[in-house]
């Protein structure tokens, strides 16, 4: 950007910013302290903005660089060797604010905006207290906005998925094999997952913590002379009235008995379904009507594929646009995490990124290696093939980016053109390694975030509801959220732990995304050597 035009674009709202701050000095409604941190705020951000946003790309991450190493090394001097005053680390932090910003204005990237976002709301929480406690509305409107996006992709992507391949009788084995390779990854990543979270308890969150994030009942005020209790001596009972009539005990949740479990797996009203966001639900209207749309005649079926086909791409589009909102939100998220609950709560997040990484690196080990093992497929080759478009999925944190990259360099691999056009894309939609494994550990760490102990059985009946869900939204980044807040919903836990994680969510998803697509280019290479087509 041009230095004149970022200049009077940062300069314009901070010396309006400071003339309202100087009118409320001189009214008596800020002190004389208040005024001068708001004078040292909005100064340090101005000029860390024009530091940085006015550099080209790679001069203006080193300034980036720069400036929070520099505010890094004195803050742990000022923490653990000799304090600092207090207004110099002020003016280092909110320096290193304005680069940020400057840097996103230069970087124009989104994964780059959440990234920056999460950090930028680290500090308003820390050093705005009050701002940050009120912005976890930003979190709370994209959680929302995800949820309207759960019903329509499921339905548009599961009845894609199996009313738009060709009859079975046309992909023969190459079908079975394919989804019997998918079904048995994609259960062991859940495995693991479940496995991992619940052996690093990373959700177990200190008791200060969750008395902060859970909201107090309210009560409820009542004329008390219109409250009246009869007692029956006789019945032994007590009973309230209010204006004469009976007070009823809230009702309790049923019971979740295996017959409630298995009753409640099947719609009985599709707008119900949809209302109450019951995803399981959903996922078997649409299996059904998939089922059933193979079997109508050929005319209507390309009509409704084609609705389906486009209801699809338009909620792929909705999402992405959604996604755009998603720095603001991570800045909520972050900035109302640090304010209410302070920092003792970023070695949780930490513990729950370390543990997804484990996890993913556990299960390629496990798992990726051992398969290529055992059908004979070159490991190192297959590694130097897949690392460009891995890095790809990885930075930008979208299976879709890498597609074209990732059909072509596994043709280049040896896999043959049939295949890969086949299982790829099919993969993105049943085979999403990294995305079931995230979604059992992130699932199992809002249970235990909210003080939910989850039996044994639940957590496998959860694992079993991601199985199913889990398909179809690999494409879209962090489109994993939208089934973590279904999972969440269906299974009673409470959905303030996903603002959380959505501090870290930018980081997990570059991790997950790659291992997805690592996943489905050895599902291809399988699917090619079961079928002894493999030329590598």
């Amino acid at each position: 950007m041009n230095f004149k035009s970022l200049l009077w674009k940062t300069l314009t709202p901070a010396l309006l910013l400071l003339l309202l701050a100087a009118v409320l000095w001189f009214s008596g409604s800020i002190t004389a302290d208040n005024f001068a941190f708001i004078s040292t705020l909005l100064g340090s951000t101005a000029a860390g903005v024009l530091l940085t946003g006015a550099q080209e790309k790679r001069r203006s991450l080193l300034i980036l660089f720069g400036v929070t190493g520099l505010a890094a090394i004195l803050h742990a001097i000022h923490l653990n060797m000799s304090p600092l005053p207090e207004q110099l680390m002020l003016m280092l932090r909110w320096l290193s604010a304005g680069a940020m910003i400057g840097f996103g204005i230069v970087s124009r990237n989104l994964t780059t905006w959440i990234l920056l976002s999460m950090l930028l709301g680290m500090l308003v929480g820390y050093d705005l207290k009050g701002l940050g406690q009120n912005l976890e509305i930003l979190s709370k409107i994209f959680i929302q906005l995800i949820k309207t996006v759960i019903a329509p992709l499921l339905f548009g992507t599961l009845v894609l998925g199996i009313a738009g391949q060709s009859n079975a009788k046309q992909v023969g084995r190459m079908s079975v094999k394919a989804f019997t390779y998918f079904i048995a990854a994609t259960s062991i990543a859940l495995v693991v997952g479940l496995v991992a979270i619940n052996l690093t308890r990373a959700g177990d969150l200190p008791q200060a913590i969750k008395e902060k994030a859970q909201k107090p009942s309210v009560a409820v005020a009542m004329d008390a002379s219109a409250l009246t209790a009869q007692v029956d001596s006789v019945k032994n009972t007590l009973k309230f009235q209010y204006h004469g009539k009976d007070l009823a005990a809230p009702a309790g949740k049923p019971k979740q008995d295996w017959k409630y479990i298995i009753s409640h797996i099947f719609p009985e009203n599709v707008a119900k379904m949809i209302y109450e966001g019951a995803v399981l639900q959903i996922v078997v209207f649409s299996l059904i009507f998939g089922f059933a749309l193979r079997q109508v005649p050929e005319p209507h079926r390309e009509r409704m594929l084609e609705w389906t086909e486009s209801l699809t791409e338009v909620m792929f589009k909705f999402t992405g646009i959604i996604m755009y909102f998603a720095p603001v939100a991570v800045g909520g998220a972050m900035a109302y995490t640090i304010g209410t609950m302070g920092f003792d709560v970023v070695g949780n997040l930490v513990k729950l990124l370390l543990t997804l990484y484990a996890s993913l690196i556990l299960f390629i080990l496990l798992v990726f290696i051992p398969v290529m093992w055992f059908f004979k497929i070159p490991i190192k080759k297959f590694f130097k093939t897949v690392y460009e478009p891995a890095s790809l999925a990885f930075a930008t944190a979208s299976s879709e980016a890498a597609l074209p990259k990732t059909l072509t360099a596994m043709e280049n691999f040896g896999v043959p053109r049939k295949i890969v056009s086949f299982v790829l894309p099919t993969g993105y939609s049943f085979n999403l390694d990294g995305s079931t494994l995230y979604l059992s550990l992130a699932s199992v760490f809002c249970a235990q975030a909210a003080g939910i102990e989850l039996s044994w059985q639940t957590q496998l009946y959860m694992m079993g509801t991601l199985l199913l869900t889990s398909k179809g939204v690999a494409g879209v980044p962090r489109a994993s959220l939208v089934i973590l807040a279904a999972t969440v919903d269906q299974f009673q836990i409470p959905d303030w732990p996903i603002a959380i994680i959505l501090g870290v969510d930018a980081l997990m998803d570059m991790g997950r995304t790659s291992v997805n697509l690592v996943g489905n280019c050895l599902a291809s290479a399988v699917v090619a050597r079961w079928e002894g087509e493999l030329d590598a």
